[in-house]
């Protein structure tokens, strides 16, 4: 009874033993996808930076004298032409001190007119002999002093009215308002900022770039400047002014570009991005996840594509970053190296490729 038994089970061993090594091939044969990138020399390093658009030209408005503000016609953001006026100062002092220099010459040209009136009738006497040259000297004298009075009085009038217009403030370009610096009401002093224009048909691009960036920059250098809130929108910028040296805290220079044919989206004040492009040594740059660190060795997995099998590959690291590493030496153009799950693959491993 119990060899009976024996041979009855033997077959279904045998049975199970086949199944658990068909499971195991299986196992072997399970395909992995892997991502891996072509390894490709870079040869050129970009570079990002935030600036702003500003106007290349732009002008600090007030007035020349002291005064009360009781009108201002314009706000931040209108435009204004040539000779519109922006504000005005009371002009009442101004107006009476204008009929006061107009006083003064009616009574300096009375003078002036009695005066050389008088030297003619002596300069008559003296021929006649009637009076001494001593008498005519005096009245020729008095001629003289009352011209230069008339000439005084001519030029006070003059200095009134000029300061009379100097009570209303013009804009001397066409442009946009961009700021205000006092209201209506207000004793502004001489030179203190009523409002600010700028020309608005030439803007530029206003950015801060690292002092050690900025060492290969020559004049017309090209940037390309998109705006950060529509990236799609660009334009082409050109170096126009850099500070000749850098700021103490952040050890950057104040670069200038002039935006060449910018569109109307570049409105002044837009934030916008400039990018610069320049030549590096050509060097190969991978993700960390793609290095693969033990007993000592630095390695990648390299694909074969014909096989689609995984091997490992030793490399020199020049360099590190918070995300990639620089190969030094170990790759060559057109390599494909897998950059994830380096830790979880063998040699020989069959993989696929997304």
């Amino acid at each position: 009874m119990t060899r009976a038994l024996l041979i009855a089970a033997m077959p279904i061993a045998a049975l199970l033993s086949g199944c658990s090594q068909e499971s195991g091939d299986k196992a072997a044969e399970i395909v992995r996808p892997v991502l891996s990138v072509t390894v490709q020399p870079r040869a050129t390093e970009t570079y990002g930076f935030a600036g702003t658009v500003e106007p290349r030209y732009s002008a600090a408005l007030s007035f020349r004298l002291l005064g009360r503000i009781v009108a201002r016609d314009v706000n931040v953001g209108d435009t204004v032409t040539k000779g519109t006026t922006l504000a005005a100062l009371d002009p009442t002092a101004l107006d009476l001190a204008v009929q006061a220099a107009k006083a003064e010459l009616s009574n300096a040209e009375a003078q002036a007119a009695n005066a050389d009136a008088s030297e003619q009738r002596i300069g008559q006497l003296l021929a006649s002999k009637n009076v001494s040259q001593a008498v005519y000297d005096s009245a020729r004298q008095a001629q003289q002093s009352a011209g230069a009075n008339l000439e005084r009085a001519k030029a006070a009038l003059a200095k009134s009215e000029e300061q009379l217009g100097y009570a209303r403030l013009f804009s001397d370009f066409d442009g946009v308002v961009t700021a205000v610096g006092a209201e209506v009401g207000q004793t502004v002093s001489p030179g203190q900022m009523v409002v600010t224009v700028a020309r608005a048909d030439t803007r530029e691009a206003v950015v801060d770039i690292p002092d050690w960036l900025t060492g290969d920059l020559t004049e017309q250098a090209p940037f390309a400047v998109s705006l950060q809130s529509l990236p799609s929108i660009k334009t082409e910028g050109r170096l126009r002014e850099m500070a000749p040296q850098s700021d103490e805290t952040t050890r950057t220079r104040r670069v200038r570009l002039s935006l060449i044919d910018p569109p109307s989206a570049f409105r002044l004040g837009s934030t916008v991005t400039v990018t610069r492009s320049t030549s590096v040594k050509p060097a190969i740059e991978l993700p960390l996840s793609a290095l693969l660190e033990q007993d000592g060795k630095t390695q990648v997995w390299i694909v074969d594509e014909k096989t689609a099998t995984v091997a490992t590959h030793d490399v020199q690291v020049a360099a590190r970053s918070g995300t990639t590493f620089t190969v030094a030496s170990g790759l060559d153009a057109g390599a494909r190296v897998v950059t994830a799950g380096v830790h979880s693959l063998t040699p020989g491993q069959k993989i696929k490729l997304p």
